[in-house]
């Protein structure tokens, strides 16, 4: 049986013995109904599987010892960036969950010109953990080892100029210039621009091709926020990553 992997935003060492942060003790304890001496695998972001014993539970603590650990191998060698215009709510979440399990390396929200979702630094702080978490838990259920960053909300202009100016920049496009046969690895992988809800405006699209972005014909429809993005990064992973 496939084991729950457990985030654990702590170091990890073979015969090491440690408390476990509460929520991830509930839900290998309440929801996962693990008892003492059953095994779990924890993982903190640095390439690696633990392997680990609950060795003492409590009301809201439990212990456990670190058995084994295991390298992992799964990591896409193409480096992908998506810089994606918020989108509302499941949508964003949707397109989190499914670009970390595609094989993202990091991740850009930006506010674009016809971005729905309006975010105060408050609003702002609360969405960017919450994304965290949806991409943790991605990485949990798809077996990865290393957790892609999300970037807090910035603007289009401002995530566009700082992206490596050798990446190949592409945005969607039905007369772009580019068709995935067309497409080279580029020394500092792939960075791939996804507009909101509303789609880029003409402005937004001015920026863009400023910074170097370059359009991607991707088939003769229209997709939606959600859809675009994950179309993109599967069909680029395929062509020069790995997915084929």
């Amino acid at each position: 049986m496939r084991m729950t992997r457990s985030f654990v935003e702590l170091p990890l060492a073979v015969g090491q013995q440690l408390s476990l942060p509460e929520d991830v003790a509930n839900h290998l304890v309440r929801v996962m109904r693990l008892r003492e001496g059953e095994p779990c695998v924890l993982f903190n972001g640095d390439g690696r599987d633990y392997s680990a014993t609950l060795v003492e539970l409590g009301k809201r603590n439990a212990q456990v010892r670190i058995d084994a650990v295991q390298v992992l191998d799964n990591e896409s060698p193409l480096s992908i960036t998506l810089l994606q215009g918020i989108a509302r709510g499941e949508k964003m979440d949707l397109i989190l969950q499914k670009a970390t399990e595609l094989g993202v390396q990091a991740i850009v929200p930006v506010n674009a010109e016809r971005t729905e979702v309006k975010l105060d630094a408050a609003r702002a702080e609360k969405r960017l953990a919450h994304w965290n978490s949806v991409v943790v838990s991605a990485c949990g259920q798809s077996g990865r080892a290393r957790v892609p960053s999300v970037a807090a909300p910035q603007s289009l202009l401002e995530a566009a100029r700082s992206m490596p100016a050798g990446a190949l920049k592409l945005t969607l496009d039905p007369l772009g210039e580019h068709r995935l046969s067309t497409l080279a690895a580029a020394p500092e992988g792939v960075v791939i621009a996804i507009g909101p809800e509303g789609g880029w405006s003409p402005r937004d699209r001015q920026a863009l091709a400023e910074a170097g972005f370059q359009g991607l014909q991707l088939g003769p429809r229209i997709l939606r926020t959600e859809t675009a993005g994950l179309a993109a990064i599967a069909a680029v992973q395929a062509r020069l990553g790995d997915l084929g």
